[in-house]
């Protein structure tokens, strides 16, 4: 699957099969359902989870904790557009 073929699965009633939490998290963030998304992210303790944990706290507008979570994902505060970032993440986890 590429960006094109995860953003065309947003039509979909539920994530494509056999993504791992933070693609998943990414998917439900972007059909409004941030808290579903926030607790797969928060499923995923590693680097890739901490960066989606830190895109939905900036999502949130809560730049303190996204702060720290972009630490914990050892990535720079994000400042481009965040669906900038989304796409930007998810070509990163494919």
């Amino acid at each position: 699957m590429d960006v094109q073929g995860f953003q065309d699965s947003l039509g979909d009633d539920r994530p494509p099969s056999g993504l791992d939490p933070a693609l998943r998290a990414l998917w439900h963030e972007a059909k409004g359902e941030w808290d579903e998304a926030h607790r797969l992210a928060q499923a995923r303790d590693d680097e890739a989870g901490a960066w989606v944990h830190a895109y939905l706290h900036r999502v949130e507008g809560d730049d303190g904790n996204a702060a720290y979570w972009y630490r914990r994902a050892n990535r720079p505060h994000a400042t481009s557009a965040l669906a900038d970032e989304w796409r930007e993440i998810v070509a990163a986890l494919l």
